[in-house]
């Protein structure tokens, strides 16, 4: 069983920048690619960004590219997201999740398991 518990969310004016953390439990996270997704009301959760297990290889979004800049370290089982240039638009609940199997990186359904969230509130 792995835990994940989310934190560094908040209110930001855009053109600011925040820092999510996710702090995971449970001896799969070295051997795990880690991701991060977001939501908003009445839409699918969308993938943002995620991490091989060594963190040798990223991957994001094309909305986020550029801005977001996900990271890990492996001695304190945690994953991070910096977002910087934040829009309106990066408005939602941030999630992190664990994959432990291998490949589909940007599909939701992959991912094993995930932390409860956490709001990330842009305003313009």
């Amino acid at each position: 069983q792995v835990q994940l518990v989310e934190s560094g969310g908040g209110l930001v004016q855009a053109g600011g920048s925040l820092r999510l953390s996710c702090a995971a439990s449970g001896r799969t996270f070295s051997s795990s690619t880690m991701g991060w997704f977001r939501q908003t009301p009445g839409k699918e959760r969308e993938f943002v960004a995620a991490i091989s297990r060594s963190g040798g290889y990223e991957f994001y979004a094309d909305s986020v590219k550029g801005r977001f800049t996900i990271s890990r370290d492996n001695a304190k089982n945690t994953v991070y997201l910096q977002m910087n240039s934040l829009k309106p638009e990066d408005t939602a609940v941030y999630y992190c999740a664990v994959k432990t199997s291998v490949g589909f990186i940007r599909e939701p359904s992959k991912y094993d398991y995930w932390g409860q969230g956490t709001q990330v509130t842009v305003s313009s």
